[in-house]
């Protein structure tokens, strides 16, 4: 396989225009683009989260969610959209978040982002996401967008939840619950 950049900086965004997958420029400033620069900045995230070293299945998932995230940003590339991002992809989330959720203490009081480096990374990467979905579903309202984008978004969010909560108990820091009686009344 050839290279695919030649050169890093090509002067054809200057005019705060950039490129879309199948040619066509548009602003840098559009929804479109807002929505590809959050899902990149989630899997920038993930990638600090990684580089705490998690356990396994932890950092294999993570991984394997990097890959899915970056075809996720191809796919938003595309105006028409191509559906890189399917509902097998969805149900491997659902049985992460299940698999991982059996082994967790219920919760009764609600988490403070926290527990060590890569759960508070962990905790970061999920609110990403969330704006990531945010983007995504205000773009689909105006552009085509396959809804497996969102769902899959919406299932992200909750996996990097629990896995918060993994990463928070390995690290031996434990989970910040929120006291909600630390305001005087």
């Amino acid at each position: 396989m050839g290279y695919r950049l030649s050169r890093i900086y090509t002067r054809t965004g200057d005019d705060g225009s950039t490129g879309l997958g199948d040619g066509s420029r548009i602003g840098k400033d559009s929804l479109r683009m807002d929505a590809c620069g959050t899902v990149d900045e989630l899997n920038s995230v993930l990638g600090m989260v990684l580089a705490h070293d998690p356990p396994e299945p932890v950092a294999s998932a993570l991984t394997r969610i990097q890959h899915d995230l970056f075809d996720l940003g191809g796919e938003l590339s595309l105006p028409a959209g191509t559906g890189l991002i399917g509902e097998p992809d969805i149900e491997r989330l659902e049985q992460a978040v299940d698999a991982v959720n059996q082994d967790l203490p219920p919760l009764k009081e609600f988490i403070l982002p926290g527990g060590g480096h890569a759960a508070a990374a962990c905790h970061l990467a999920r609110t990403v996401c969330r704006r990531a979905e945010r983007v995504v579903v205000a773009l689909s309202r105006t552009s085509v967008v396959h809804p497996q984008a969102v769902k899959y978004l919406n299932r992200l969010s909750d996996l990097l939840f629990v896995y918060a909560r993994v990463l928070a108990r390995a690290d031996g820091a434990g989970e910040v619950l929120w006291d909600n009686r630390h305001r005087p009344r």
